[in-house]
């Protein structure tokens, strides 16, 4: 499914709203950063959480394994070139995101229970009517699998293996599954306890998790990067020559690592699958551009920021073309080449953090889509599906894992993107109007 079609879908699709819009939300992004503060909140306004718990939520999801593991599989299987091919689906990605969360608030429905909701559902059922219900249902089977915590449990598993469980003694190299299987048991138990509680709690604590594991992050890789200083010029040259011959690994396929750059790229900052939607779709806000230019904020934190700090950890450690690991055993190299004492220890607090932290987001997820299908008062019947599947994320191969997580986030993109393109003039017509009226909008902080 992730073929050139989905791929121009996605960035094409970007391209659109990008040009469509002239460009306007980048020109506003300052006051995307003053909608965050709170500038605007109005605690009368519809909605479960305030813009900046809306952010951290979709940002629990996205910074998380794929900015740390996502990368080195995108590096291991494309070479450095990848990387800008994921700079790409982010800053197309950024007008993507723009667009769908502001539809995400225009076309907010109501579930079952008569209570308010958004994601592409409830977009394609009130934006283009009952007809469309096909599409709709299409992405809520979809959207149940896609944000399953697999490949988060998975690569957490895997580090805490290579790092604790075997050095200490505790499993062997052949005989681990014991060891997986109680790291999976943890996982359940810590993530009920914050997903049963509804996205109200997810936002309270993405909110507090989120912005530090982000700073943490980026603190470990500004030290390798210092270690390394003199090869990032020559390592960032590389990003965008290869980017054009895939001559490093790819052998000259350059078609095949624009797949692999936007592939990764989107399973990053997810722009286009959907996901953004659902989280956005439950701020508190009367203003559907806000929460627009709120969402737009992601990617830019998210890929081109998070994920370009791991590439070149990566890459100006050599550890890229040293080794034949791959995911985070591969940034955990890096980490241990520049930081021997406690690169390790370090890079084990984030996997904790990050894979956690999604955890806890694409939960809510699921839980929405099956509301959608069967109906809100057994949606909650999703969670216990969910953590049941981190058991099986903690003990099957990663390339399964990958295969499964990436197959449904194709599907919930086709949905997500037509409805979007289809929409389209309604969202611009909507950021006109809010454009026009900026100077008079009151503020509460």
């Amino acid at each position: 499914m992730w073929g050139m079609p989905l791929v121009i879908l996605l960035v094409g699709g970007g391209l659109f709203f990008m040009i469509y819009s002239r460009f306007a939300p980048f020109k506003y992004f300052k006051h995307a950063l003053h909608i965050l503060r709170g500038r605007y909140d109005n605690p009368d306004d519809p909605g479960d959480i305030s813009h900046f718990e809306a952010l951290s939520s979709a940002l629990a999801a996205t910074v998380g394994m794929g900015n740390i593991s996502g990368v080195a599989v995108a590096i291991f299987m494309g070479g450095p070139g990848a990387l800008f091919w994921m700079w790409v689906s982010a800053f197309v990605g950024m007008a993507t995101k723009f667009f769908t969360c502001t539809l995400a608030i225009l076309f907010r429905g109501r579930d079952s229970a008569g209570d308010i909701q958004g994601g592409p559902m409830y977009v394609i059922m009130e934006g283009l009517g009952k007809k469309w219900k096909p599409l709709a249902v299409l992405f809520a089977i979809a959207g149940m699998f896609g944000p399953l915590p697999i490949f988060q449990a998975n690569q957490l598993t895997q580090i805490l293996r290579d790092t604790i469980y075997i050095p200490q003694g505790w499993v062997t190299m052949n005989a681990h599954m014991g060891g997986d299987l109680i790291t999976g048991l943890v996982l359940v138990v810590l993530v009920s306890i914050v997903i049963f509680g509804g996205i109200t709690r997810i936002g309270k604590v993405a909110s507090r998790l989120v912005p530090t594991m982000v700073v943490i992050y980026v603190c470990c890789v500004l030290a390798i990067l210092a270690v390394h200083i003199q090869e990032i010029p020559y390592y960032l040259w590389l990003i965008v020559s290869d980017a054009f011959t895939g001559k490093t690994v790819m052998g000259g396929a350059v078609g095949s690592l624009i797949v692999i750059g936007i592939q990764r790229g989107v399973f990053s900052n997810e722009a286009g699958l959907g996901t953004e939607e659902l989280a956005h779709g439950a701020a508190k806000t009367k203003e559907p551009v806000r929460e627009g230019l709120v969402a737009m904020l992601g990617p830019s934190i998210d890929t081109i920021l998070t994920c370009t700090m791991t590439a070149l950890a990566i890459l100006v450690t050599g550890v890229w073309k040293s080794t034949e690991a791959n995911g985070v055993t591969l940034t955990l190299n890096a980490f241990n080449e520049a930081l021997p004492e406690v690169g390790t220890y370090l890079l084990v607090i984030c996997v904790v953090c990050f894979s956690i932290s999604s955890m806890l987001t694409y939960s809510y997820y699921g839980t929405k889509c099956l509301g959608f299908l069967i109906g809100a008062e057994r949606q909650h019947w999703y969670n216990y599906f969910y953590v049941v599947s981190i058991i099986f994320g903690t003990v099957a191969s990663i390339d399964a894992v990958i295969n499964l997580i990436d197959g449904m986030f194709a599907l919930m993109a086709i949905p997500t993107m037509i409805s979007a393109l289809i929409l389209a003039p309604k969202a611009k017509e909507a950021a006109r109007d809010y454009f026009s009226r900026i100077e008079t909008f009151e503020v509460f902080e």
